[in-house]
């Protein structure tokens, strides 16, 4: 023989460096423990120092000039708007929360993940936890156990709660994006036909979260991931979402009155309006009055909540109500403008928006500049797929969403893969060519 196979527990040892990223995303599936960091956070901080001390005992560079730069660009904006928040301890820990997201868990991600077989377990840790929280949030509609809308206690949050009844929205639409980028790559035909359904099953779960943004965040997405890979295959696809579409609305009747009433409603938010979209426009209008006030280093970290009731009109509301799923009834006060890039320009200024927003650019365009090298035929067009389709996901949600709750390590890990792509194949050419030669790799395990 050419070459012999690699024994399993040497296998079993290759993925060793990307469990602690994989044991990041599982943990995402328990229920929240409360206030504070949850398992998921932890588990990314140690994490992190693992990966600290990989590099210590390997001896090696930990990031590229490039890379360092890319993702360390976002602390510029982080620095200045950690000295002017109004106290010490906001400070800190907005910079914590920030730095953790948008830089550490990132870099932990890119110098970690391997080669491409890395990348796809991670990407289908995605879609596990999708599946799993999916599960759970068709279930609490079934049931009527889900969080409160409408007056019926018929939402889908998952595991998340109520509290958080953005999670589950957001850990389905991850996973809809990774299951579609790996069906539409060019992996044996089983693992794109196992992607492909676990994408139409997660339309079920996706619908029954009632998240318009998630909706519009992942269907842009999806749309794009489609073009990039073919437009032969974007129209067998899409006759395929069609057609299961249909089964879902009238084979199970998942076209529900309340879910017609929130599609209708994505095209009301200017004639008709109603006390949520009320309540975010106000909250916009708040956003850019601080940004006014000050303008290149905005209000300070944590400094919305705050600022906020001087620049907000009466018709914000009291709060959003929350209950259901496990929760008493309750009103939630409104602490953030619902929108990432707002957040950022009233606390951070323009330096801040500048920074953080030009280092998610620069890393789209480094991944679709790698995604149209390999379009034709090079190998990894589905870690292509995934890692363009979870950046430009984020983009798009970023509109009308921010960080906040449990699952917002997901945004670390998600930005990770998109930073391995967009950043390691050209400057590792082992991490680039590693799947190419799997011979002359196992030949010298062997020996």
């Amino acid at each position: 023989m050419s070459h012999v196979l690699m024994p399993l527990p040497r296998r079993a040892a290759a993925l060793v460096p990307v469990l602690p990223l994989v044991a990041v995303v599982a943990l995402l599936a328990l229920p929240p423990t409360g206030d504070g960091a949850g398992p998921a956070d932890v588990v990314s901080a140690l994490a992190v120092g693992y990966c600290v001390l990989r590099l210590l005992r390997e001896r090696r560079r930990p990031l590229s000039p490039r890379a360092a730069v890319l993702l360390g660009l976002p602390v510029v904006g982080l620095a200045l708007a950690a000295m002017g928040a109004g106290s010490p301890a906001a400070g800190i820990g907005g910079m914590g929360r920030y730095l953790q997201v948008f830089v550490l868990v990132p870099a932990t991600v890119l110098v970690l993940l391997r080669g491409r077989a890395d990348f796809r377990v991670l990407a289908w840790s995605f879609v596990g936890l999708a599946l799993w929280q999916g599960a759970v949030g068709v279930h609490q509609y079934v049931t009527g156990t889900g969080a409160s809308y409408q007056g019926e206690t018929i939402r889908a949050v998952g595991t998340f709660g109520a509290q958080d009844v953005m999670g589950m929205a957001t850990a389905v639409s991850l996973g809809v994006v990774c299951a579609a980028g790996l069906a539409l790559g060019r992996a044996p035909l089983l693992q794109r036909a196992v992607a492909s359904g676990c994408a139409l099953v997660l339309m079920l779960p996706l619908a029954l979260s009632f998240s318009r943004g998630a909706w519009i965040a992942t269907a842009v997405t999806c749309t794009v991931q489609l073009v990039l890979a073919g437009l032969r295959r974007a129209l067998k696809v899409g006759a395929a979402v069609v057609a299961s579409g249909v089964i879902l609305v009238g084979g199970f009747g998942v076209g529900t009155a309340m879910l017609q009433e929130r599609i209708d409603s994505i095209t009301q938010v200017t004639d008709a309006p109603d006390q949520s979209v009320i309540d975010r426009y106000t909250l916009w209008a708040a956003a850019t009055g601080m940004w006014r006030e000050h303008p290149l280093t905005g209000v300070g970290l944590k400094g919305f909540p705050e600022y906020r009731d001087g620049h907000a009109t009466l018709a914000l509301s009291s709060g959003s109500d929350i209950d259901g799923a496990g929760e008493t009834y309750h009103k939630q006060a409104l602490l953030s403008p619902h929108s990432m890039y707002l957040l950022v320009l009233s606390e951070q200024g323009l330096v801040g928006l500048l920074t953080l927003v030009g280092s998610w650019l620069a890393l789209l365009v480094c991944a679709v500049g790698g995604l149209l090298r390999v379009r034709r035929r090079g190998p990894g067009l589905d870690c292509a797929l995934v890692a363009c389709g979870l950046l430009l996901w984020l983009l798009t949600d970023f509109l009308y969403g921010d960080i906040g709750g449990p699952s917002t390590v997901l945004t670390g890990v998600a930005l990770g893969l998109t930073a391995w792509w967009a950043l390691s194949p050209g400057e590792r050419p082992d991490a680039a060519c590693r799947d190419q030669v799997p011979g002359r790799l196992e030949e010298a395990v062997a020996r």
